[in-house]
């Protein structure tokens, strides 16, 4: 999803490194393209159906249709793994790398148990950015985010933003992170929130091979993510199966990218 930059301004929600993890608990509804009313879904129902892009969006989480491991094969998260990135900021230029660490924490958000992910991005060796978020996987296989709280280090001290919460509250609406069965041409709405965040994903197929720094992988996932409140940005997102997102990629609308250069495993 698009991650608020550190300016304070949106760039969707678009996450500027990899995110997700385990929780208790299952997202069932959603509601059609131009429907009007919120829809009870099984929890097996695809990402484009539970999360639509277009139309009213309603979805309606029901905790007993989510499953306690995320295990989906494009963002899969154990608890105790750490990744760490390495790029550069939104000007192309300056170096930052960001950790992203699926912690043994859980958090309840509308009734689900969200296993929390701690994302740590740094400029110059000092933290910059520290944001918790909190995602689930359903039944279906797709990964659920149900939102974050991020602090910004400013003028010496850590400051939660304003615009940063979990779902259910002041109008955000959860969204899907990674489809379950993904598929060229899918899209999906990953994260609801008139103002701040109004995010979307759409697949735009395999790559063969992507090479990174940690290593090389096969059949990877590629993606593209948009904001309708920052509609001058697009990213391209790499997930490999089994690991995750490798690479991240801004392909309009700044300079920003991020590559996996390793993975420990406890």
């Amino acid at each position: 999803m698009m991650r608020r930059r550190l300016d304070g301004t949106w760039r969707g929600k678009a996450v500027r490194s990899t995110i997700a993890l385990a929780l208790l608990g299952l997202l069932a509804g959603g509601c059609g393209s131009g429907g009007d009313s919120s829809t009870t879904l099984p929890g097996s129902a695809p990402a484009g159906v539970l999360a639509p892009i277009h139309g009213k969006y309603s979805p309606t989480i029901d905790p007993a249709n989510f499953v306690a491991t995320i295990d989906n094969r494009y963002l899969p998260y154990q608890p105790g793994t750490a990744l760490h990135y390495r790029g550069v900021a939104e000007n192309g230029k300056t170096p930052q790398t960001t950790d992203v660490i699926v912690t043994h924490q859980t958090r309840k958000v509308l009734g689900v148990a969200c296993l929390v992910v701690r994302d740590i991005v740094s400029q110059g060796g000092r933290q910059v950015q520290r944001t918790f978020d909190w995602v689930a996987q359903d039944r279906g296989g797709n990964v659920w985010y149900l939102g974050e709280h991020t602090y910004d280090f400013q003028h010496g001290r850590w400051v939660k933003a304003i615009d940063s919460g979990p779902a259910g509250v002041n109008g955000a609406q959860p969204g899907i992170l990674m489809a379950g069965d993904p598929n060229p041409g899918e899209a999906y709405r990953q994260y609801n929130w008139p103002g701040h965040a109004v995010d979307q994903a759409r697949v735009l197929g395999i790559a063969p091979s992507v090479k990174v720094p940690a290593g090389t992988f096969k059949n990877v996932l590629v993606t593209v993510e948009t904001s309708a409140i920052d509609k001058g940005v697009a990213e391209k997102k790499y997930n490999a199966p089994g690991i995750g997102s490798i690479k991240e990629q801004v392909v309009r609308g700044n300079h920003e990218r991020f590559v996996l250069t390793s993975i420990k495993r406890r």
